[in-house]
């Protein structure tokens, strides 16, 4: 059997987990939002407890922030931040992505598919883009729309690269 015990609005809150008995995980609240003696409710140590009962795919499922797809398993993730003085084009393409999305960022990722090399030249780019299911390809100040391609250059890379 599992309890969860919390303490809550007194000094110090804090939220511990029990599985028969015997203390699973136990943390403050001051440990996640660095505020001494934090005394409010403890959602990040109720989570923490939680998320300690839990093994394998099951902690990978976990919801770690509000944009999963960049929070790391240890709630880490590698941001960087894209100013309009040094580069006026990224930033706005954020910045009309904010205003139409209500969300202040983009998710950078590499651009391969599994089994090839990293994409490096427009050239790389242009037949990653045909030999998988991208929408669209956007190069510079170019933007090319997979069903305005010639359905010649089309490839298939399922065939050509082993699949997870």
């Amino acid at each position: 059997m599992y309890i969860l015990g919390v303490s809550a609005f007194y000094h110090d809150s804090a939220a511990c987990l029990l599985k028969n008995g015997e203390i699973i995980a136990a943390a403050q609240e001051e440990r996640f939002t660095r505020k001494k003696h934090d005394a409010g409710f403890p959602s990040n140590a109720i989570n923490y407890c939680l998320e300690e009962a839990l093994f394998g795919i099951d902690k990978l499922n976990v919801p770690r922030s509000k944009i999963p797809a960049i929070t790391h398993v240890d709630y880490s993730a590698r941001i960087q931040t894209v100013h309009a003085d040094t580069n006026p084009k990224y930033h706005a393409v954020i910045s009309k992505f904010k205003e139409k999305t209500g969300c202040p960022l983009v998710v950078n990722t590499s651009f391969n598919v599994r089994g090839e090399p990293i994409i490096c030249t427009p050239t790389d780019a242009f037949k990653c883009f045909m030999g998988t299911e991208m929408d669209l390809l956007a190069v510079g100040n170019f933007v090319l729309y997979k069903e305005q391609q010639d359905e010649a250059l089309k490839e298939n890379y399922e065939e050509r690269y082993e699949l997870d």
